[in-house]
Parts: structure tokens; sequence; C-alpha cells
């Protein structure tokens, strides 16, 4: 997957300019793919240069004008050609797992605080997926929204961040316990 296909996927609720889009990305789509605002930007211009997506300027009173866009008929054959091609394993690349696998030769001290710091962080995330997923919802309960909601995608995506970010504070905050029984148990008695 390439910035180009998160990007044209994030567009397909409509049209949003820069700014909304990056928020978007904040809250719904950070969980499967990062980009900073700027990558953004510069993809947007990007894809209306190719022209999958179109902008259109609005003038706005006391404040700078915006640009809106949104995903052109182009921009949709490019996402059907994208769902149906193959897709590769994903893969995990962490430093905080790679700090976890030397803890045997470092000091746990920095390991464990920093896995309690990434477990802050991730049910701090989790109460963001609930309240996204709660407004995506509306009035319907679960069930009845995956069965019969009309933009279920951005939904199933932020259940897949949800049990990440769960599983994510579960390990760390296990793992730190781990740590810290570890060297309660590697002092010597008094």
């Amino acid at each position: 997957m390439t910035l180009r296909h998160a990007v044209l996927a994030a567009l397909l609720d409509g049209e949003c300019s820069g700014y909304e889009l990056a928020k978007e990305f904040d809250t719904r789509v950070a969980n499967f793919w990062y980009a900073r605002p700027q990558q953004l930007y510069t993809e947007l211009s990007g894809l209306e240069r190719d022209g999958l997506v179109t902008g259109r300027q609005v003038v706005q009173e006391m404040r700078p004008n915006k640009r809106l866009f949104t995903v052109t008929e182009a921009g949709i054959g490019e996402l059907h050609r994208f769902a149906a091609a193959t897709v590769r394993p994903s893969f995990l690349r962490d430093d905080l797992l790679v700090k976890v696998q030397a803890v045997d030769r470092l000091p746990a001290a920095p390991v464990i605080a920093q896995l309690t710091e990434r477990a802050r962080i991730a049910a701090g995330r989790t109460e963001i997926f609930d309240r996204v997923l709660e407004r995506l919802r509306g009035d319907l309960d679960e069930a009845t929204f995956l069965l019969r909601g009309t933009r279920i995608g951005p939904y199933l995506t932020c259940l897949r961040g949800l049990a990440f970010e769960r599983e994510t504070r579960a390990w760390c905050e296990r793992i730190a316990a781990v740590l810290r029984s570890r060297e309660t148990a590697a002092r010597p008695a008094t």
C-alpha cells in the first residue's frame, strides 16, 4: 500500500481540505497508516496532478482560503486496481521491541518506563477509538450497524485499531510487571 491509496480511501467520505484530511488521518487512519501533515499535502498535490482527485478553492472571510478535494472516477478506478492487487504480509518494526529483546543486557528501568508510557498512550488511543466508533454507529447498536451501516470501511478499520491498542496496552503492562518482578527477585535479601 502507498500513501496515495490511504489518502484516496480517506477521501471516500466526501470533499475535505488538507487540514481535515490530516485530522482524519490522526484519528481514523493512523492505526494502519501514519503520515505527517506535510506528506499529506504533498500527496494531495500529486493526486490532483495525476487526475485522481479534483480540488477547488473556497474563499473564506476572516480566514485563509482553503482547498477542498474530492476523489475522481479515475481515483475510484485506482482504488479498484489497488483492491484487486495481492496483499503482502504485514510486518512489525518497533524500537520498543528491540529494547525489550535486549533487556537482559540493559538496565530494565528505562525500558519499564517506556513500556508504561506506551501503555498510557494506548489507553488514550483506545478511548479515542471508542468515541469514533460510537460516532460512526450513531443510534445503532454494533450488530445492526455491521449488518446495515452505510459506510462500514472506516468502522472496520477502527475496530482493528481498537483491538491493536487494547493488545498493546495489555502487553506493555504485562511486560513491565514481569520486568519489575525480575528486578525485585534479583535484589539481595536484607
